[in-house]
């Protein structure tokens, strides 16, 4: 099965192939922008971005937001995360945040999938934490500093471990099941 994922982020490509790939499916890039609306209503954020994505290609595909979701601060930025990052970056939420009594975060991933008629969207969550400093390659945003309960690294540090367990591969295995189980949404 071959299926067109939308994003201009070389990590969230990598991720998704080696997750999906596994398992028989064939992701095909699609390295294109959308204006995505700002809110933190990750929902509403997802249908809009894969309505946009589909009138863009004319073909199935999905779209996909990841966000944090911080504890101390009421589950904000949630949506909102990218504009979070980088005004903050790694040092300043790991010195903010990662040193709080509250240091407890959740990741969620939200998957969306356009047929054409409908958006169908998966979501996988981990909880976690904020660390005190900024560990492991920086290149991928967040994940320097977010550090999966029941482990000491973040997922930098993981590395491809990260894939074995992540938000990312919930949402996904959500949305290959909905695939497997409907041959008409290829």
């Amino acid at each position: 099965m071959r299926l067109r994922f939308m994003s201009r982020n070389e990590f969230k490509i990598k991720e998704v192939k080696s997750i999906l790939e596994a398992s028989g499916v064939e992701i095909v890039a699609v390295d294109s922008a959308i204006d995505e609306i700002q809110t933190d209503d990750v929902e509403k954020l997802v249908k809009d971005k894969c309505i946009k994505a589909f009138q863009k290609v004319g073909r199935p595909l999905f779209v996909e937001h990841t966000g944090l979701y911080i504890n101390a601060l009421n589950g904000f930025p949630a949506g909102l995360t990218q504009v979070f990052w980088d005004t903050l970056q790694a040092d300043r939420v790991a010195t903010i945040f990662g040193q709080m009594a509250d240091t407890a975060v959740t990741a969620k991933t939200r998957i969306g999938y356009c047929d054409g008629k409908n958006v169908m969207q998966f979501e996988g969550a981990i909880s976690g934490k904020i660390s005190p400093e900024p560990r492991g390659d920086r290149a991928f945003q967040w994940d320097c500093i977010f550090i999966p309960d029941g482990y000491a690294q973040t997922f930098a540090e993981l590395g491809d471990k990260k894939n074995e367990m992540s938000m990312r591969k919930l949402a996904l295995e959500g949305f290959r099941a909905y695939l497997e189980g409907n041959s008409n949404a290829r």
